[in-house]
């Protein structure tokens, strides 16, 4: 049986700004016990302070496999993990022959090395006690766009590694899946990378952080494997309301 948000361990990735920010705080809304994860520490920690007394820092890089690793340790080390939500990630457009590899690298090692390892290190008490795994994704996940050949790579990973997930996961009551916005929103990436008419038409983060809380309170196995939308899920929850 799925826990009640109010007794779930939530980790959320890139969590010092933007969506990972917004999905931290819906999480802490619900009470949740929220551990967020980002390399920026003074905004990460602001963060967390907005989230409440059940909310934790972690400060690390996630393109350095052993800062990965001491911190998803040091979450375990306090107790399990209900949901994890790999928000982080990496966007520097360039055109392929400018692109230079550190950043290649780096946007593949946030994306996909940090997603891997850890996935890896709950997948053993989840499959034991059940959990959730959600992977941001994006529109760069399902179709290419110019100048952005590392980060498409990134999310088209994540997409295919979910789905493998999904499939080892087998009868225990693990849900992964990946997750688009579905809609335009206001980030600090989405202010350096937007068109004028896409900021136009952005919305807050805030507006799609319950979808995120709606999937790890249901765990729903028809999420499982799937590629979900997160303005429709919370479009549908306002609606019920």
């Amino acid at each position: 049986m799925t826990p009640p948000v109010e007794r779930q361990r939530v980790v959320v990735t890139g969590a010092a700004q933007g969506l990972g920010a917004a999905i931290a705080r819906a999480f802490a809304g619900r009470g949740a016990e929220v551990i967020l994860i980002d390399r920026a520490a003074d905004p990460l920690q602001a963060v967390a302070r907005q989230c409440g007394p059940r909310a934790h820092a972690v400060v690390a890089d996630l393109s350095d496999a052993q800062q990965t690793r001491e911190a998803i340790a040091k979450i375990q080390a306090a107790g399990p993990v209900d949901t994890l939500i790999h928000n982080a990630a990496i966007l520097r457009p360039a055109p392929l022959e400018s692109t230079d590899f550190v950043t290649f690298r780096a946007t593949l090692d946030v994306g996909l090395q940090a997603a891997f390892l850890l996935s890896q290190a709950v997948w053993a008490e989840m499959k034991a006690r059940g959990g959730t795994l959600i992977f941001v994704s994006s529109q760069s996940g399902i179709k290419g766009f110019a100048d952005e050949t590392a980060y498409c790579m990134a999310k088209h990973g994540l997409e295919g590694f979910s789905k493998c997930l999904a499939m080892e996961a087998g009868d225990a009551d693990v849900v992964s899946c990946t997750i688009t916005p579905g809609h335009l929103m206001h980030t600090p990436m989405s202010e350096a990378n937007y068109t004028p008419e896409n900021k136009r038409q952005w919305i807050s983060p805030d507006r799609l952080a319950p979808a995120f809380v709606h999937i790890a309170e249901t765990r729903a196995a028809d999420f499982n494997g799937q590629r979900l939308n997160a303005w429709q899920i919370a479009q549908d929850l306002e609606t019920s309301q």
